[in-house]
């Protein structure tokens, strides 16, 4: 089963990046250099973008939130780490941008 479940190149992954080169908008990816190594990195906007899979992040009634039957304990904490660590990023991203709002304000 674990052998199926790949970490770069997934299905979400590529049919984003197909959009994306379409729309013209060209990309790097998997930049090691960069915290977190993000999916997709626009240099040209100075921003990243993480593709987070179902099965690694547990996105809400999704199927595809299956846990291996072998050593449940361990994935369980794993899965459960991926949630805590995502929900304390989107907290930061979201106090960035509202140091930025008000950063903008000031200038006014």
């Amino acid at each position: 089963m674990m052998a199926g479940i790949r970490g770069k190149d997934t299905r979400p992954e590529r049919l984003l990046r197909q959009k994306l080169h379409a729309a013209g908008i060209r990309y790097r990816l998997h930049a090691p250099d960069l915290p977190g190594k993000p999916d997709l990195v626009f240099p040209r906007f100075k921003a990243v973008a993480f593709v987070h899979g179902c099965f690694w992040h547990r996105h809400k009634d999704c199927h595809w939130c299956s846990t291996p039957s072998s050593n449940t304990d361990f994935w369980s904490a794993k899965f459960e780490r991926n949630v805590v660590r995502d929900r304390d990023a989107d907290r930061l991203t979201l106090l960035k941008l509202a140091l930025r709002r008000t950063q903008a304000k000031r200038l006014l």
